[in-house]
């Protein structure tokens, strides 16, 4: 039986331009390597129609379950370092992306600050979060 860690957070992973798959991986691994997380499982990974309609190549998702003792916007700064080291820029909103990196739940906390809101407000529009997410929960 392993020892519980950290709090329960949930990671959204999605990559949509690029070699998607190994955006989707070298996430999943820089994940893993954080300080004071460990990775406890990952959701099947999902291709989806990019979001509101727009014109862009569509996404590959996945979730990750991860237990961690950073903080939320330790966990929020060391997510979006591992987004720029697979190439991500922050122009425009909406734009395609090689890898976006959300906070979509952090244990039971709720978080309402400028740059993170937990839960993520997109979760309840976002059915194929509510599958991975379904998916984590009976592993």
């Amino acid at each position: 039986m392993s020892e519980h860690r950290g709090e329960q957070v949930f990671v959204a992973l999605g990559s949509n331009v690029g070699e998607r798959a190994e955006h989707l991986a070298a996430a999943r691994d820089a994940i893993g390597r954080l300080p004071e997380t460990r990775l406890v499982a990952a959701s099947s990974i999902e291709e989806t129609a990019p979001l509101a309609g727009m014109r862009q190549p569509p996404y590959l998702n996945q979730m990750v379950l991860v237990e961690t003792d950073l903080d939320p916007h330790e966990l929020l700064r060391a997510l979006q370092r591992i987004e720029r080291e697979r190439g991500r820029v922050r122009a425009e909103r909406w734009a395609p992306r090689t890898l976006d990196l959300d906070i979509v739940k952090f244990g039971n906390r709720r978080i309402d600050a400028p740059d993170l809101v937990v839960p993520h407000p997109e979760l309840p529009n976002r059915d194929f979060w509510q599958r991975e997410l379904a998916e984590l929960s009976r592993s």
